[in-house]
């Protein structure tokens, strides 16, 4: 049963480490990039925001809710909130702004830096404590899919329009 539990668990975990693992190469890119190229660069950003705010909304309507409630770990729950909190205003900064902004690229660097570090608390810290819980992480990854597909329904629809 073991086995089977930490399947279930590998399931729900690996869908937000696969957009972890996605982020964190594309601020990677970032750093990168040329400076001059602000076509690409504002790209770059662009796709990021859009990962990053659908990522914290399975996150913050599926994932927190369930893993607040089997864990005994309070801080790390309103920690992680916060850092959302706080990742969204630089999101919304970012999206009202362009790569000639001075703060551009300041600004991403920041958010990167944020992110990079709530991931690795994540990974390190709450993702271990959700997996010795008798969390049912098959719907909850069914759960995230599901919405998840809604969400990039949604985004597709509002560039469409």
């Amino acid at each position: 049963m073991a086995k089977s539990k930490s399947k279930a668990a590998a399931a729900a975990l690996e869908m937000l480490q696969e957009d972890h693992d996605k982020v964190k190469k594309s601020f990677k890119q970032f750093e990168k990039l040329d400076r001059e190229d602000a076509a690409t660069a504002e790209e770059l950003v662009r796709t990021v925001c859009e990962e990053l705010k659908i990522h914290t909304t399975l996150e913050e309507e599926i994932f927190y809710p369930a893993v607040r409630d089997a864990i005994e770990d309070e801080d790390i729950m309103n920690e992680a909130q916060v850092e959302h909190d706080t990742a969204k205003i630089l999101i919304e900064q970012l999206e009202s702004m362009g790569a000639d902004d001075p703060n551009f690229h300041a600004t991403f660097t920041v958010l990167s830096e944020y992110v990079k570090h709530h991931i690795e608390e994540e990974e390190d810290e709450m993702f271990p404590q959700a997996k010795k819980t008798d969390l049912d992480f098959e719907e909850l990854a069914e759960r995230m899919r599901s919405r998840k597909q809604e969400l990039m329904g949604e985004l597709e629809q509002e560039e469409e329009d």
